[in-house]
């Protein structure tokens, strides 16, 4: 059992993600950093889906009602036990009624913090992971408040304290952030000025970048970017609107400026989606933080495949590095 004491900026339950819902308007949610997320699971003996609290920019003051193992992967919050520092990106013994704390982060947005156990909420359409713009699945649906008790699963973790992550494996958030991107559904909109305009342009992330989307800014006429057109009926006056259509997770929304549709966004709209981010990749841009600067790298559907693959490939060798 976990006890909040103080819930940090934004702290939620997350796990991998809630799937099979799409066509009724339902996104996955889950993880915006799938691989912090996972290898922290890994690290305390978890399997990649068991639920861990996504802390955003500073984590909560946790008090643990029971010996366990905890390890904090992601963007660099300084956490502490009872004051003293804590190493990341390791597993790390805490003792019944110590105190877990974060600063604010130094280097990347988001990180992630896993128990041996897993977060054991209550699943809701097969997932723990919360949706907090209709409130379902965490823990009531919500980002945590003070006094809000978590529990925790079973556990089999004897032997994994002091397990660590070699630092070939961990991401280093202060570098130059360049996201490979899929061109398409609708980049058929976009001149071909346009085009080179969106992949040439240094993007800065905006204030209002979140689990929804990542907003991006620049000095760039969006409107400018696009074939000049009668609209057809339904898709509105605005060269951006296309009639309504599906929206893949890490697609770039032109709605006046880029938006990168995160894990909480909605399915489908009438707004043209020039490319979609692939799938490593937004883990990368959910480190991003406001201010910082991020670049478009057009990549082929068999490069985005074989970027997953070789994704994959990394979690499932440290999986079986980490949990033997």
């Amino acid at each position: 059992m976990l006890r909040i004491v103080e819930p940090g900026l934004s702290t939620t339950v997350q796990d991998t993600g809630r799937y099979g819902h799409y066509h009724i308007g339902m996104p996955p949610s889950g993880a915006v950093d799938q691989y912090a997320h996972r290898v922290a699971n890994f690290l305390v003996g978890n399997e990649a889906d068991a639920a861990t609290l996504e802390l955003t920019y500073t984590g909560p003051e946790v008090v643990f009602e029971e010996e366990g193992l905890v390890a904090v992967c992601g963007a660099d919050m300084d956490p502490s036990l009872d004051g003293e520092p804590v190493p990341t990106w390791t597993a790390v013994r805490v003792a019944a009624g110590q105190t877990l704390s974060f600063e604010f982060a130094t280097e990347g947005a988001r990180a992630y913090l896993a128990v041996d156990g897993g977060i054991d909420t209550e699943p809701v359409m097969g997932s723990r992971a919360t949706y907090t713009l209709i409130g379902v699945g965490g823990h009531e649906g919500r980002e945590l408040e003070a006094g809000d008790e978590l529990p925790t699963g079973a556990t089999e973790a004897d032997g994994l304290e002091g397990n660590s992550v070699d630092a070939a494996h961990v991401p280093d958030y202060g570098a130059e952030t360049s996201i490979r991107v899929v061109m398409g559904l609708c980049d058929y909109r976009l001149t071909e000025d346009g085009k080179e305009t969106l992949l040439d342009t240094e993007w800065t992330v905006s204030n209002e970048a979140d689990r929804v989307g990542y907003r991006l800014d620049a000095d760039v006429d969006i409107q400018g970017l696009f074939v000049e057109r009668e609209q057809p009926f339904g898709a509105g006056t605005d060269l951006t609107n296309v009639v309504d259509l599906g929206y893949p997770v890490g697609s770039i929304q032109m709605a006046g400026q880029p938006i990168v549709l995160m894990r909480d966004a909605v399915t489908g709209g009438g707004y043209a989606t020039v490319g979609t981010v692939i799938s490593p990749d937004r883990s990368t841009l959910a480190q991003g933080r406001s201010h910082e600067t991020v670049t478009f790298e057009p990549v082929s559907v068999e490069e985005a495949l074989t970027a997953r693959e070789d994704w994959t490939a990394r979690l499932d060798r440290l999986r079986e590095e980490l949990l033997g």
